[in-house]
């Protein structure tokens, strides 16, 4: 599995975002200055986030961009699956029931979902509030 610049980035915007939520809307153009990343694509990913309800906006002058909720509210988990769909390491994880005929004599599923196991714990155990204050004990993420 391999995360894009889209899930990169937009956890650097949400990020950005937290850092600065005392300063009211934020436009994309100084995000993008701050991040060193292209107002064009981020203008791309703050729709995504904007659909899904995870940022506020306000046209016009004095307008651009806040989180919806605090930060604690938000994880790493659940901005990466939305820009980046499932983060199953194989197709047949990607739905709740394994639908694939070889499931039940698979001789390696169980490490398929050993390592989504682990990719979720990590994922879903961060906050954006806990990226900005860098408040996770990063002992417990290699303690799998």
């Amino acid at each position: 599995m391999k995360i894009s610049t889209k899930g990169r980035y937009a956890l650097r915007l949400m990020t950005d975002l937290a850092e600065h939520k005392d300063d009211g809307y934020i436009p994309i153009k100084v995000i993008a200055e701050r991040q060193n990343i292209s107002d064009k694509y981020l203008e791309q990913i703050i729709s995504i986030l904007s659909r899904s309800g995870y940022v506020r906006s306000v046209r016009g002058a004095g307008g651009g961009y806040t989180l919806a909720y605090p930060p604690e509210k938000y994880t790493v988990g659940m901005i990466l699956r939305l820009t980046e769909g499932s983060l199953a390491p194989v197709a047949c994880l990607e739905t709740d029931e394994n639908l694939c005929p070889r499931a039940k004599a698979c001789p390696t599923l169980f490490i398929w979902e050993k390592l989504y196991s682990a990719i979720n714990y990590v994922v879903d155990g961060i906050t954006i509030a806990d990226i900005v204050a860098r408040d996770f004990d990063e002992a417990d993420l290699y303690s799998i």
